[in-house]
This record gives C-alpha cells, sequence and structure tokens, in this order.
C-alpha cells in the first residue's frame, strides 16, 4: 500500500492553489484544519465537512477528507453534542481535513469555475467578477439558445436549474461564479453579460433580473461546487499515487 505524506501533500496544495496570495472570507480557514498521524493512503473529496461526510469518509477508509466548505467559519466550540460526535469520529478513524474555498473557486485549470465553464462548452475564457480584490469566475463569448444553455447545466451537474429568464432568448456572454454569488447580479451585469450562472440566490433576485435584462440561472451551490474537490482529489491521486473517492452528500439547495 503506498502511503503518502500528509505534511507533504498539504504544502503541495498550498503552492498549487496559491494560499499565501488568494485573498478569502477572514474565518474560512483554508489549508490542513485537521491532522491524521501523518499518512494519507486515500483521498475522499466532498463538497462540505460535516459529521455526515466524516462518517462517510471513514466508512470509505479515507485518511485524507478534501473539502470545499471546512469545518470552521466562525467560533468552533465547545465541542460537545454533535460537534464532539465529529470530533471523535476524526481522531477514531485517523482522518485528517484539507479544506480550500476561494482559492479553489478560482484557480484557472481545477477550479468550480474553470471546470464548470468546460462542462457547458463555453470556451476563450476571461476573467470575471470581483471579489476580495480578486476576480473568481469566468466569463465567455457564445451564441447558445437559452434553453440549450439550461439543459447543458442540468447534464454538467445533474441538478435541474432554475432559470429566470430576464434576459435575450440567445445567449451571448456568460458570466460564472459558482455557490451562492446570486445576491450579486447588479455586479455581474455591471460586466457586460446578458447570463450569468451561479448556485443559489435569494428571491428579490427575481424581479432584478428582469430589471437588468438579465438571465440567471440558479443551479445549486451544492450541484455548482462540486467540480473542484474531485478536480483537486483527482490531481493529488495521480501526483502521489493513491486513490481517491467522491462523496457524494447532496444539499438540494
Amino acid at each position: 500500500m503506498v502511503k503518502a505524506s500528509l505534511g507533504e501533500m498539504a504544502r503541495y496544495c498550498n503552492r498549487l492553489l496559491r494560499l499565501d496570495r488568494v485573498q478569502d472570507y477572514e474565518r474560512a480557514a483554508n489549508g490542513l484544519q485537521v491532522e491524521n498521524r501523518g499518512g494519507v493512503t486515500r483521498i475522499a473529496a466532498a463538497v462540505d465537512a460535516s459529521l455526515a461526510t466524516v462518517k462517510l469518509a471513514a466508512a470509505a477508509k479515507a485518511d485524507l477528507l478534501l473539502v470545499h466548505h471546512g469545518l470552521f467559519w466562525g467560533a468552533a466550540h465547545p465541542w460537545t453534542g454533535k460537534r464532539y460526535e465529529l470530533l471523535r469520529a476524526l481522531l477514531d478513524h485517523n482522518l485528517a481535513v484539507y479544506s480550500v474555498h476561494l482559492p479553489l473557486d478560482l484557480h484557472p485549470t481545477l477550479g468550480n469555475n474553470a471546470r464548470l465553464c468546460a462542462s457547458l462548452g463555453l470556451k476563450q475564457l476571461r476573467r470575471f467578477f470581483v471579489d476580495h480584490g480578486q476576480a473568481i469566475g469566468f466569463q465567455s463569448r457564445a451564441s447558445i439558445p437559452r434553453a440549450e444553455l439550461a439543459k447543458r447545466l442540468h447534464r454538467a451537474t445533474g441538478a435541474e436549474p432554475l432559470v429566470i429568464p430576464g434576459g435575450p432568448a440567445v445567449c451571448r456572454k456568460i458570466g460564472v461564479v459558482s455557490g451562492g454569488a446570486g445576491a450579486e447580479l447588479k455586479l455581474a451585469a455591471s460586466e457586460g453579460v446578458d447570463t450569468y450562472i451561479t448556485g443559489e440566490g435569494p428571491h428579490w433576485t427575481y424581479a432584478l433580473a428582469e430589471e437588468l435584462g438579465l438571465n440567471v440561472f440558479y443551479g445549486g451551490h451544492y450541484a455548482t461546487e462540486t467540480f473542484g474537490v474531485k478536480a483537486l482529489a483527482e490531481h493529488l491521486a495521480k501526483r502521489f499515487r493513491v486513490p481517491w473517492q467522491f462523496l457524494d452528500h447532496p444539499t438540494g439547495l
């Protein structure tokens, strides 16, 4: 059985994803969040770190759980109840957790947005949607009927998208930002797109999309963010010669 060094793998990820250069939410805590005894024989990838996905990773006999949404977004104490159960599961199963948020969204080859664009057949990508001082999405010029783009998004994510038909019937300038960027329709429209693909957004964005003349596709927060962890896990598996698998635990959101 091949055993890779957890420390070496984490340091490689830090460099690859440029954790020291990409700005993120203050509490995102990108990087290695939980250590194990130092080795990795199997990688499990999931969108979210939770008790459910930790149990799935343990059942898969993984010793590294790679996630987009990590364990820590605010006060992480006390470790009681379900939080204690989660901690106990991590320690009992020697399971490390590596989390990467915006650095994975914006990565030019392994990121959620790059991989989602590729799955939609979008080419000649340009940077799009500045957040925390950097562009985290991509935009592309195309000529795709709105109904056809909805079908492509459904095929790519496996989830039926919610479509706000506020713009033209043929989508010609398409912007893509995975996750929960639906509240930023004005920002998307200000960059000249007529069609905006993201994960989810508030109720009031329907009327705003109509006012802005913008097509909006809500493909699901979870569904649009499965791409990056899969790509990163596959990349690490090849480089460090260990197996990997994706743990699908959809939220429907």
